[in-house]
């Protein structure tokens, strides 16, 4: 497979890892499962017997209310990105060849991959407040490494971002990938074991089974830290490559972001 069509691949599977594990609604918040379905209303007495003194309702105690998250930004989670020093000898920083991608679509006749592949087509995650991106090459042959950090807003969102993730790719089994002047290929779609680190880690491998990018298999790894969703891509890697990239991506958006690995 040529280089540039390891990069149109690359980019149009990286942008299905991310995406496909938001919530799916349109201003990106957590799904429907994630939050409270209905307010009980509760019922009062319509007046208060006349001998009652009227209660004192004390003005100064403030409501119970969430820990602050700051605000991302995207300089902020660059610097949460690994850099060349995080990653073993050998490895270079890649060009984000943006126009590469730009017509990539991903589809499916499957009904129960509609979710998935809605999230693939998008160009951000729903709900993202900021991201980062940077990739990297371990040579001509790989491996390959993409990583992307986004900023929910807060560690709820996150969480529902993976958990969203993790259903979308459990009930999709294969989409196709149009790669314009070179056609079309059926991927396949498996969850596999994700390396342990972050909250809710969720891993998949994506494997083109016929057509022009026939033996192409990348895989992803996702991880909510607190308010940001850490994602590894990558190709052309031997297990050790996926579980020692994701864990240095994790243990970096910690350290730099001050986050914890439980989200709270």
């Amino acid at each position: 497979m040529t280089k540039s069509l390891r990069a149109v691949a690359c980019s149009a599977v990286l942008m299905l890892a991310f995406t496909s594990c938001s919530g799916g609604t349109k201003s990106g918040s957590p799904t429907a499962s994630s939050a409270p379905s209905s307010t009980p209303t509760s019922t009062t007495p319509a007046t208060a017997p006349s001998s009652t003194p009227p209660a004192v309702t004390p003005s100064a105690v403030p409501s119970p209310t969430a820990p602050a998250v700051p605000k991302r930004t995207a300089a902020q989670l660059t610097k949460a990105l690994l850099a060349l020093a995080d990653l073993p000898p050998g490895f270079s920083l890649e060009k984000d060849d943006v126009g590469d991608d730009a017509d990539v679509t991903v589809s499916s006749k499957d009904t129960r991959c509609a979710k998935l592949v809605a999230f693939t087509n998008a160009d951000n995650p729903p709900g993202s407040k900021a991201s980062a991106a940077q990739s990297y090459s371990g040579g001509a042959q790989g491996p390959f490494i993409d990583e992307t950090i986004d900023a929910m807003g807060s560690p709820a969102a996150a969480r529902a971002l993976q958990k969203s993730f993790k259903q979308a790719v459990t009930a999709c089994r294969t989409m196709s990938l149009k790669v314009p002047g070179e056609g079309t290929s059926p991927i396949s779609v498996r969850e596999v074991s994700a390396p342990d680190v972050g909250t809710d880690p969720v891993a998949v491998r994506f494997t083109a089974t016929a057509g022009p990018l026939q033996g192409f298999e990348v895989t992803v790894a996702t991880a909510a830290v607190d308010d940001v969703v850490v994602a590894v891509t990558v190709i052309n890697g031997l297990p050790e490559d996926i579980e020692g990239a994701t864990t240095a991506a994790v243990e970096k958006a910690q350290d730099t972001l001050a986050a914890s690995a439980s989200g709270t």
